[in-house]
């Protein structure tokens, strides 16, 4: 299997040294010193990273976030670029696992900070694998939405979410997708036929987890 989560910390930790430390990304509120910050704290501080899913510990979390964010930039990119062999998300049996959809998505979150992008050309076995990643999260976040949908890659298939009597279809290349079932729809080319409500839904809801 090809180390796609490998590869895009490496891509995103490039371009987190080239853009600098306050470089605007897709997450409200976040600078680029901000985004890597969380992605060392995922990475080494478990207790942390809890207060993503444990609501009552999500002071606990930003406070250590916070923390790290004011070390010195170089210092945290080159952590971000470096994961400890034990962390619990980031280590060989779960890597690629834990960890493609992630830095694909916060490497995205860069590119597409500022007012001007494009997407990526990617590999044929790039977009086979954000097209696994698309399907899940398009069930995810449709079934979050109440909207069932024919979701269609190009090329690579399509899967139904709903019970396949809708007239909704959204389409787009797979990493598109990713991002637009992520809660990224601003920030992404895709193409939807639905009625203007459904689609007024799909394009501004808080579809992402």
């Amino acid at each position: 299997m090809t180390a796609f989560a490998r590869l895009e910390r490496a891509r995103l930790a490039d371009l987190l040294v080239e853009t600098g430390p306050g470089a605007p990304t897709l997450c409200t509120g976040w600078s680029t010193r901000d985004l890597a910050a969380h992605l060392v704290v995922r990475d080494r501080r478990p207790d942390a990273s809890l207060g993503l899913v444990v609501p009552p510990l999500a002071g606990h979390g930003e406070h250590v976030r916070k923390q790290k964010a004011a070390e010195p930039y170089e210092k945290v990119v080159a952590e971000v670029r470096r994961p400890p062999w034990w962390s619990p998300v980031s280590n060989r049996i779960v890597n690629e696992l834990a960890n493609h959809g992630e830095f694909f998505i916060h490497h995205e979150d860069v590119r597409r900070g500022g007012d001007t992008w494009e997407p990526r050309s990617l590999t044929a076995e790039e977009n086979q694998a954000l097209w696994r990643l698309a399907r899940f999260g398009a069930r995810l976040a449709l079934r979050r939405a109440k909207v069932p949908a024919v979701v269609r890659a190009p090329g690579l298939g399509e899967v139904t979410v709903g019970d396949g009597s809708s007239a909704t279809t959204i389409t787009g290349d797979p990493g598109e997708l990713v991002l637009f079932f992520s809660g990224r729809q601003r920030a992404t080319r895709v193409d939807i036929s639905a009625s203007p409500e459904i689609e007024q839904r799909l394009r501004t809801g808080n579809i992402g987890l």
